[in-house]
């Protein structure tokens, strides 16, 4: 199976991918977790990319483009995988494209991960963490709130809102999101790949629709060698 999990901040892509990645014994790719390994590497790529990951802005098409290269081209090349925030641009797709088809790896779906746009904002900005380095534990005011409001139940240490969990930087994102990803998946549905799943669902639940919704239709699956390596990309 090869899959390209797509959704926006919030909507649970990245637990989703892992848990396709470990039940189907896929390659996971991320590739956020790939460029801040060149970081933590101090290699020429992470060097580039650094402070425009500092800053939150993305990264160019072209580079990230060339570290997915790198990994197909290299002689542990996944044959069955599932991505994780690649492609996120329609160039980068078309560039994906073209590599899966010199390599014969067709992808068999993409899954667009569907949610309201105010939902993801609560979900983010409703988020509060305990300020206690060796605790860490987060709540959400509107989920899972404390037991006392702004007091971490654990170990009574107060409660604080991340600046990137802010109400006006998740919606900035999301306009981000929205801008890159209609186009990207225009593009796929122009392939017929492109399969919705509601991410509003027990996580379970939504691992089982991912499942139905990217079986073939005669309901057969062909089965993928082992990729013998799977690069966890952290």
């Amino acid at each position: 199976m090869r899959l390209v999990l797509v959704g926006p901040p919030g909507s649970g892509k990245g637990t989703q991918a892992r848990r396709l990645a470990e039940r189907l014994g896929l390659t996971y790719i991320g590739t956020g977790d790939m460029l801040r390994e060149a970081i933590a590497q101090g290699s020429e790529r992470g060097r580039r990319v650094a402070d425009l990951i500092k800053q939150g802005l993305l990264v160019p098409d072209a580079e990230v483009n060339a570290l997915i290269a790198e990994l197909f081209q290299g002689p542990q090349r996944p044959r069955c995988f599932v991505t994780d925030g690649y492609p996120r641009t329609r160039a980068q797709a078309e560039a994906f494209d073209q590599l899966l088809a010199r390599l014969g790896l067709p992808l068999d779906a993409v899954i667009n991960l569907t949610i309201p746009d105010e939902e993801v904002v609560r979900r983010i900005a409703g988020r509060r963490c305990c300020t206690n380095s060796a605790c860490g534990i987060c709540y959400n005011i509107y989920f899972q709130p404390p037991r006392q409001p702004g007091v971490c139940d654990k170990c009574g240490s107060p409660l604080a809102q991340r600046d990137d969990d802010r109400e006006e930087t998740v919606r900035r994102r999301l306009q981000e999101f929205h801008k890159t990803t209609d186009a990207l998946l225009e593009h796929y549905r122009q392939q017929g790949l492109v399969r919705d799943v509601s991410a509003v669902d027990h996580v379970e639940t939504i691992y089982a629709n991912i499942l139905q919704a990217a079986r073939p239709p005669d309901g057969h699956q062909a089965a993928c060698p082992p990729d013998g390596h799977s690069p966890q990309a952290s």
